[in-house]
């Protein structure tokens, strides 16, 4: 990764910034990306910039990548985090066999998607596994190549976790994404009915080295969660500032003397609200900046390390949330209109704050670890 890379990709951000802002209401109706949204967002790169450039991508270090990520939920919530999907999706590829990588990476990069939760069977057969089940929270399924899907796989009476690498053709997608925020990520179930997979396009959860020699797959897929979500939640706080700003100079709220901005406990409060943000973002980088280092050094995080990166990302996530409350709170009665920015953002972020990545309890695993309680937790 270079400088310019990362300048360039930011510049295109902030060049794609305002045109995505005025479509915002366009996005959340389709409750998806345009299809030509998502072309123009490809074609800066923006899918492909931490994929590896053997494989056509740009090996962007992973807080670079924050930075283009928290650009882009600033212009728009559910495009950072569509963005923030398509992009490091391909670490659940990374799993299989090297010649089934690169198989699927033969013709050039591809936009891809996926499902966490095991929400399926694989049943094995002659040459491969039997695919069933239904997966929620398919983030940009809709322009997704490949998809992975995470199954419970039976083994002499146990249980295994075994990930399913399928094809959009194999694929249905339902519907159902009809949410309070986020609404234009196209986060719907996708469902698989009875679908062979080759036993090469599958691989045990948790079990071997990734097939590619990159810092990205040795960052804990927790951790690596934790910083990238954090860095959406800081732009949409930023955008939420952004939008108090514009409107503060003249907005007079009901029987006030004089504009918003005139306001000393607003002003109080704005300050509050940009030192939090900004400290919250400092801590953000920091804890990306050392989890890079990490990676980059092939050390293994501590487990004291890992509670930090997840404890940070629970509180960044937190307090872009009490930013943006505070945003909407001080946009008083207009803010409620749709066509306001601060509900959207307000929507945004709490949906944000929903994912399980980034909830609160993560804090009491994080402080146990910290008191040192001796807790043997390998995916945390």
């Amino acid at each position: 990764m270079t400088i310019e890379t990362e300048t360039t990709l930011l510049d295109a951000a902030r060049e794609l910034a305002p045109a995505i802002t005025k479509r915002a209401a366009e996005i959340e109706a389709a409750r998806r990306l345009p299809p030509d949204l998502v072309e123009s967002l490809t074609d800066a790169g923006f899918f492909r910039m931490l994929l590896p450039r053997s494989h056509g991508g740009m090996s962007l270090e992973l807080p670079a990548a924050m930075r283009v990520l928290e650009a882009l939920g600033q212009a728009d919530g559910s495009v950072g985090w569509t963005v923030m999907i398509g992009a490091g999706t391909w670490c659940d590829l990374a799993g299989l066999p090297r010649a089934s990588f690169d198989a699927i990476y033969a013709d050039g990069p591809v936009r891809t998607g996926g499902a966490v939760s095991p929400s399926g069977t694989a049943t094995a057969v002659d040459g491969g596994y039997r695919i069933r089940g239904r997966w929620a929270f398919v983030s940009g399924c809709q322009h997704s190549a490949w998809l992975s899907a995470n199954c419970m796989e039976d083994v002499d009476g146990e249980p295994r976790l075994r990930m399913a690498i399928l094809s959009a053709d194999e694929v249905e997608i339902e519907d159902t994404w009809r949410a309070a925020g986020l609404c234009g990520t196209g986060s719907h179930h996708i469902a698989v009915h009875d679908v062979f997979v080759p036993a090469e396009r599958t691989f045990v959860l948790f079990a071997g080295e990734p097939c590619v020699d990159e810092p990205l797959v040795r960052v804990p897929v927790p951790a690596l969660v934790a910083l990238v979500i954090g860095s959406v939640a800081i732009g949409i706080a930023e955008g939420a500032l952004d939008d108090i700003h514009a409107t503060a100079g003249t907005k007079t709220p009901l029987f006030a003397s004089g504009t918003l901005a005139g306001n000393p406990l607003f002003q109080h409060e704005l300050a509050t609200a940009d030192t939090r943000l900004r400290a919250a973002r400092a801590l953000l980088y920091e804890e990306a900046a050392s989890t890079w280092a990490t990676a980059t050094a092939r050390e293994e995080p501590t487990l004291e390390q890992r509670a930090r990166v997840r404890a940070a990302g629970v509180w960044v996530t937190a307090t872009a949330a009490e930013v943006v409350g505070f945003c909407y709170r001080a946009g008083g009665g207009g803010a409620v209109y749709l066509d306001n920015p601060l509900q959207r953002r307000l929507r945004d972020i709490n949906t944000v704050t929903q994912h399980f990545v980034v909830r609160p309890d993560t804090l009491t695993t994080a402080g146990a670890i910290l008191a040192g309680q001796g807790l043997e937790l390998p995916i945390f």
